[in-house]
């Protein structure tokens, strides 16, 4: 097949990341990587030193496609220089919604001229579409309006919504216009709360926005196979280090951060997946084609071979957990130097 993209990829920052850059690089040709770092990647010199970074960790075979935060008050002139720089998206995080997001967006009001000046120049919109204080198996639906407004004041804007993870955002992106696309990532798509918390609670499957019920589980799971060219693949892959996730509580401080590893692995189990549901020839639709047309740019020329021989999931890479780390899985990903 032709070899995937991962529209959405964290990669953190340190001596790790250049080997959790090399884990995404074996299989995947181009990801979207995101920009909630420490400074984050809301300045063009920021994202291009951290995209110099992390091409030489990756490698030549691997392409990063750069997203900067949208902050709050940011102006035009800053969007039109990062895409100058070569940014590829604007990601909008509401205000403690996620990973290093404290200092994210209180409403579409204070990134207004932000939102109208990426418009202008054309870069798609970004989204984790939760609202946090909501409930929190309740955050991403009672974000919706907050899209549906969004569309109606951006008429020309490009939107993404990351990550879906519930019944009720699938139905409703169904309202939307053909220029609102989604992702689904791997354990969204796999796994639910009984995975989660249903034998004990297990931090490396904890993520926002968690994962939820089987009913959400199934439509998700129709809707990637049916084929719908808006809903691709982003794996949201999220390592941390193992004593962050595993480590004692500390009152007002991080505890077990969300984000599951799953870049590793999330080639070998949606093979498994589309294979079990006698879809196998729509994977490289949802990982290679539907993606790249939505975003506009060509596909990947390189190729990798899946071979249906079982393969020992890395246990962990640089002391984060991998999803199914150490379990044997039904697939195989053969590179061969791009067949």
């Amino acid at each position: 097949m032709r070899r995937p993209d991962d529209f959405h990829l964290h990669l953190r920052q340190g001596p790790a990341m250049h080997e959790w850059a090399r884990a995404s690089s074996l299989h995947f040709a181009r990801a979207l990587v995101m920009p909630n770092t420490i400074p984050p990647i809301d300045r063009p010199e920021r994202l291009l030193a951290y995209k110099a970074e992390i091409e030489i960790a990756a490698g030549p075979r691997f392409s990063p496609l750069m997203a900067f935060k949208i902050m709050p008050g940011m102006d035009a002139v800053t969007v039109e220089a990062l895409k100058k720089a070569g940014c590829f998206a604007g990601k909008y995080y509401p205000a403690g919604a996620t990973t290093n997001s404290q200092d994210g967006i209180t409403g579409p009001g204070a990134v207004r001229e932000a939102l109208l000046a990426m418009e202008t120049f054309g870069l798609p919109l970004s989204i984790h579409a939760e609202l946090p204080e909501a409930f929190v198996l309740e955050r991403e639906a009672a974000f919706l309006p907050m899209i549906e407004k969004l569309c109606g004041d951006y008429p020309r804007l490009k939107i993404v919504v990351e990550h879906l993870s519930c019944a009720s955002t699938v139905e409703f992106l169904r309202s939307l216009p053909e220029r609102v696309g989604a992702t689904v990532t791997v354990h969204h798509l796999l796994f639910c709360l009984d995975d989660l918390m249903g034998e004990g609670l297990n931090p490396h499957m904890f993520c926002k926005p968690v994962v939820k019920t089987p009913k959400d589980r199934q439509a998700l799971a129709d809707a990637v196979l049916s084929g719908d060219p808006r809903i691709f693949f982003g794996s949201d892959s999220a390592p941390h280090p193992r004593e962050k996730k595993e480590g004692p509580f500390i009152a007002g401080g991080p505890y077990a951060p969300g984000g599951v590893f799953s870049a590793p692995v999330a080639l070998p189990l949606l093979a498994e997946f589309f294979d079990r549901a006698g879809r196998l020839s729509r994977l490289e639709d949802f990982t290679a084609t539907f993606g790249a047309r939505f975003y506009g740019i060509g596909l990947n020329e390189g190729r990798v071979r899946l071979v249906k021989r079982a393969f020992r999931a890395p246990a962990e890479i640089a002391g984060a957990i991998v999803l199914r780390g150490g379990e044997e899985l039904a697939f195989s990903v053969e590179t061969g130097g791009d067949r």
